[in-house]
């Protein structure tokens, strides 16, 4: 039986689905009017050049391990591992994140309040239905990828022009001048500009699924142009739509999108909240899917290749896919949301998602100076798609991109004022990201890896 194929559509569409995650609008549009700047800043000092080193590198070195792979054949195993382990981390935390949110929309979808039990119970239900769809090879959940993207397209578009409905009947909920197109520099909008970074970052899990392309080496870096502007134009409507809505110091993290929906339309409840609603639930499972496969088929090679612990290796003998880490991914997630039992009235979407934010930001730093020296170290392997400009543009574009990610972990996970709120917030973080950063070297230290 000939094995199903990715066609172009389907390869944009799954890097809609993989790198524009709905839920990240709303941590966008409360940084407030200065996000405009922001987007355009992060267009083309980031999204541009991460976006072509990527096709440059998924088309060279078309592999499982992905991300994981380019950094040991630059800088040896030891990077590989660093850069494994955090990619693979920040999943398990990003489920936990979202399934945090899952309660409040089944109350949103049903009418109904659910007690804590139930509530945790349906954040364990969200957790291992993910595991058991990512154990299904990609072309399996297409359709879920496809479905997934276009619904987040709809949610976008939707509250995007139902922002400029209402600024023409009632205005602008944040008034907005020239002045504000102008980047803030307050600590609580710079801590949140790593959102933005992170809205842009998937284009190596398109990478992972070259086996399931009809042609790779064209339609990645086809999928990852269009698909990339693409993405950054719905995050910018959409973000408008929220601000348009709520006074940006309003903006929950995590119920943003259905708030603006609400206050758009006048209304709390209903049949359209409920599809709202309900369609947002979709895109979460979409999320999930679509970065489960890329993230476990890397976890899984790297565990191969001795840069992760061997539970990671494990796969199925049916279908050949990454059983073990996606397991391990319904273990961690599991243990992350009962723990939010005890953390009180805290937001704990952002506390989960700042921590795999960081997480996964951490993993791509040395993906870019791995570009240059792979350039440098390995000229003669064929590059179909290879990044244009000379020696000195390439490192522009390499370093500058590092280190805006480096800039945007200090202000997410470093406590730059002592202030009780600030400490409240941000610690957490640090704590967290510095019990990560320590499981990886003790990873390193068991495993005697060696470069």
């Amino acid at each position: 039986m000939e094995k199903k194929k990715f066609k172009l559509s389907s390869a944009i569409l799954s890097v809609i689905c993989v790198i524009f995650v709905a839920e990240a609008a709303a941590p966008v549009a409360a940084i407030g009017n200065s996000q405009y700047f922001w987007w355009i800043f992060m267009i083309i000092a980031f999204l541009l050049p991460y976006g072509l080193i990527s096709a440059e590198l998924g088309t060279s070195y078309p592999s499982e391990g992905g991300l994981y792979d380019w950094i040991t054949k630059a800088f040896g195993r030891k990077w590989g591992s660093r850069a494994a382990w955090y990619y693979w981390i920040n999943f398990p935390l990003w489920m936990a994140s979202l399934a945090v949110m899952v309660p409040d929309l089944i109350t949103l979808i049903f009418g109904i309040e659910l007690s804590l039990f139930v509530s945790v119970a349906i954040q364990l239900a969200f957790v291992w239905i993910v595991v058991w769809i990512s154990l299904y090879p990609v072309c399996d959940s297409v359709w879920i990828l496809n479905g997934a993207a276009a619904i987040k397209v709809i949610l976008a578009v939707a509250i995007g022009a139902l922002g400029i409905y209402g600024m023409m009947q009632n205005g602008l909920a944040n008034p907005f001048h020239a002045a504000d197109l102008l980047p803030s520099f307050d600590v609580d909008s710079l801590s949140l500009i790593s959102v933005i970074i992170f809205n842009m970052l998937g284009f190596e899990v398109i990478c992972t699924f070259a086996d399931d392309m009809e042609n790779p080496t064209k339609q990645i870096p086809q999928a990852i142009i269009i698909g990339g502007f693409v993405i950054a134009a719905i995050y910018i409507f959409s973000a408008f739509g929220i601000s348009a809505a709520i006074p940006f110091e309003e903006i929950g993290m995590a119920s943003g999108l259905t708030d603006a929906f609400m206050i758009l339309l006048n209304t709390e409840t209903g049949p359209i909240i409920a599809l709202v609603a309900f369609l947002f639930l979709l895109t979460l499972f979409g999320n999930m899917i679509s970065w489960s496969l890329g993230v476990n088929n890397t976890a899984c090679y790297a565990a191969e290749n001795g840069a992760l612990p061997a539970v990671f290796s494990k796969r199925s003998e049916k279908n050949d896919m990454p059983v073990g880490s996606a397991v391990m991914n319904g273990i961690v997630a599991s243990i992350v949301v009962i723990l939010g039992i005890f953390l009180g009235d805290s937001d704990l979407f952002w506390a989960f998602f700042a921590l795999n934010l960081v997480s996964f930001l951490a993993s791509y730093i040395m993906m870019f100076p791995s570009f240059l020296k792979l350039r440098k170290m390995d000229p003669d392997t064929p590059r179909v798609f290879k990044v244009p400009g000379s020696d000195s543009m390439l490192k522009v574009l390499a370093y500058v991109p590092m280190l805006l990610i480096i800039i945007s972990i200090i202000f997410t996970a470093v406590p730059l004022s002592f202030d009780p709120e600030t400490l409240a917030a941000t610690l957490p973080i640090t704590i967290g990201f510095a019990i990560c950063l320590v499981i990886g070297e003790l990873i390193i230290a068991v495993k005697k890896i060696k470069d």
